[in-house]
């Protein structure tokens, strides 16, 4: 079951250097916690989720909370130092775009990546940020939108240290190794190997496409995804993937070449999956071989 972080001062958090959490006032001047994901969490006692890196940031002590938060964040958004064990909550690509604080709520504001995140994902890319910048003495609850806009299939939009629900092993019921496609420093395809968790009511090939939604592990490759692409659905009948897109989605995708590659990304990587022999493409639920000239059959061969 999940557990609910009751007391965050006090609470079950590990750091990096195995240590139990420590309040603010017993860390070294100048040194914060990052909140990551644990990269394996079968091997984490106690089935903890998030696990905090320590950074240090030199602020002179005359550096207004607003900054610090900024500060943190960008961090954050960087990933962790130890990507053996670590993995960051958060979408690769996702930017800074800006940080607020009002009394005692910070407002953090990202780019389109982080509303690609869903369920579980979101939760703790959500925590994630909030324990990260609750540590500030000045700032006890969190909001976090994504240009401008908050996203409206969260059960809530604000959040504080004390609501944080981490996931744990048990909530986990299978896992699917794939072969996931992204785009390197060159503009060329990489493929990354990734092992994903599935939780109750998940299918392999959904989760696939929520891990090139999310983006790469490892560091110097990008989403081949174009911002606002997206598939509205897919499922598995024996051996096919049915991915089925809305029209509005793929008009979005101004440039053939970002559709094409975009298309060929989601087919190599859900044949990666031994239980897929083929992808079929839908438009607004219906078969197609094409959406306008652009063909959207047979692009992992290309």
């Amino acid at each position: 079951m999940r557990k609910l972080l009751t007391a965050f001062l006090a609470g079950t958090l590990l750091l990096a250097t195995g240590c139990a959490y420590m309040a603010a006032n017993d860390r070294a001047e100048n040194t914060y916690a990052l909140y990551f994901q644990e990269a394996y969490l079968n091997t984490v006692p106690g089935g903890d989720a998030l696990r905090a890196e320590e950074v240090r940031i030199e602020n002179d002590g005359i550096i207004e909370t607003q900054q610090l938060a900024e500060a943190l964040v960008t961090k954050l958004l960087a990933g962790p130092l130890d990507e053996t064990t670590l993995k960051s909550t958060i979408p690769a690509g996702t930017t800074l775009l800006s940080v607020t604080v009002e009394g005692d709520r910070a407002t953090v504001d990202l780019s389109a990546p982080y509303s690609t995140l869903s369920g579980v994902a979101l939760t703790m890319a959500d925590y994630a940020i909030t324990l990260t910048l609750t540590q500030l003495q000045t700032i006890s609850s969190v909001s976090i939108t994504v240009r401008g806009q908050e996203l409206a299939y969260r059960d809530k939009q604000v959040f504080t240290a004390r609501d944080v629900l981490l996931s744990s092993t048990e909530d986990v019921v299978g896992t699917v190794t794939a072969t996931l496609y992204f785009l390197n420093e060159s503009g060329g395809l990489t493929p990354e190997e990734q092992t994903l968790e599935l939780y109750e009511g998940d299918t392999q090939v959904g989760a696939v496409v929520k891990a090139l939604e999310r983006g790469p592990e490892i560091r110097g490759l990008s989403s081949a995804l174009p911002d606002g692409f997206q598939a509205k659905s897919v499922w598995l009948e024996e051996d096919i993937c049915y991915v089925n897109f809305s029209s509005a989605a793929l008009q979005v995708v101004e440039e053939p070449a970002a559709l094409q590659l975009a298309v060929r990304v989601l087919e190599r990587s859900i044949q990666s999956l031994d239980s897929v022999a083929e992808v079929r493409f839908l438009v607004d639920g219906e078969l197609a071989a094409h959406f306008g000239t652009f063909p959207l059959r047979g692009a992992a061969g290309e």
